[in-house]
């Protein structure tokens, strides 16, 4: 992995951790999703105009990446609504590296370089002791736990699917036509939801941060596209994964969260597995 792909992928990062605290900070999280996911199709069928239809062996790739994508928004979604998005989010991303790590080398035969693979380990590991600092999660805790490991396994589910389809297709077109079969589920479930609920003055309550999170989503995954067709899938799996240290940056910038020393301590052990990887 280059020094370039490296800087790409932890400005996607960056992208990534701005996104989900729109999507987090919508007054209406569902309607705030389906705005993404409109303004996603709408990009992605821009995208899909310049590259054109993919080759017919890259569409199970895309179909399934898309599929895999909604499940992963409604998942998203509802951790955001069952627990706090400083311990929600971190566990989700945590649990991906794991996860693309094993099965690159075990399912897809890829190798991991020892320098490579103690940094996948100590990203996950600072992660996952961001979400522990304040304490063992209580009985009332579990489901959200749940669910943001669910949601950190479709992480996963579609970083590897991605990391194969992208090679079968040009990139425009792979991904322009992934969004495009995205986006629109989530805005369906939300029309059905919300259209009696006062859906119009939803989506005026959060469309600037609806349609400035699809726009950053949109360039972070591509971004991330880009980068897997080096076929560096585990390493740039992790480097992904830091978008929680700039989420905690931005709690403790613009959200008035608190720092603290081990929350810092955690985030100097994610930094420590980035230039693993990086150097590696």
């Amino acid at each position: 992995m280059t020094l370039t792909i490296a800087l790409a992928v932890l400005f996607s990062a960056l992208l990534h951790a701005v996104w989900n605290s729109l999507a987090h900070g919508a007054s209406d999280r569902l309607v705030g999703f389906a705005l993404i996911g409109v303004v996603d199709a709408v990009g992605g069928a821009a995208m899909a105009a310049v590259g054109g239809l993919p080759p017919a062996g890259a569409w199970p790739f895309i179909v399934a990446s898309a599929a895999l994508h909604v499940v992963y928004n409604l998942l998203l979604l509802a951790s955001y609504q069952l627990g706090e998005f400083s311990q929600m989010y971190p566990l989700a991303r945590g649990t991906s590296p794991w996860v693309v790590a094993l099965v690159s080398i075990v399912v897809l035969g890829h190798d991991l370089p020892i320098g490579q693979l103690l940094g996948v380990l100590a990203v996950s590991a600072g992660l996952i002791a961001l979400v522990l600092v304040g304490g063992r999660p209580g009985r009332r805790e579990l489901p959200a736990l749940a669910v943001a490991m669910l949601t950190g396994l479709m992480i996963a589910a579609y970083t590897v699917v991605d990391g194969v389809g992208v090679m079968q297709a040009p990139l425009w077109s792979y991904t322009g036509w992934m969004f495009l079969l995205q986006g629109p589920p989530i805005a369906v479930i939300a029309l059905i939801r919300r259209r009696r609920a006062g859906l119009s003055r939803s989506v005026r309550m959060s469309a600037a941060s609806g349609a400035a999170g699809g726009v950053i989503s949109l360039t972070a995954y591509t971004i991330v596209l880009w980068a897997q067709t080096s076929g560096a899938l585990a390493p740039i799996a992790a480097l992904r994964e830091t978008s929680i240290v700039f989420g905690a940056l931005i709690g403790a910038w613009f959200l008035d969260e608190k720092m603290g020393a081990r929350r810092a301590i955690a985030a100097g052990v994610v930094l420590a597995g980035v230039l693993l990887i990086s150097l590696t």
